[in-house]
């Protein structure tokens, strides 16, 4: 799993947000949110913004680090 998709995760558990409520208060889909968690490398950078941003962070341009 990414960096991302675990800091969602584990934030998104954190506020006591099902995947269901997340998706709905974040304005995005429970079939995005869902792929995002499981770490599905071809999410649209926009909405894991989106994503992102309920937890007031971004995604930007950084060097590779070894998984």
């Amino acid at each position: 799993m990414n960096k991302i998709a675990i800091f969602i995760k584990t934030n998104r558990k954190a506020a006591g947000l099902t995947q269901e409520e997340f998706a709905m208060r974040s304005g995005l889909g429970l079939r995005f949110i869902r792929d995002l968690e499981q770490g599905k490398e071809t999410v649209r950078m926009d909405k894991v913004n989106t994503a992102l941003a309920m937890f007031d962070m971004e995604a930007v341009p950084g060097r590779k680090d070894d998984r």
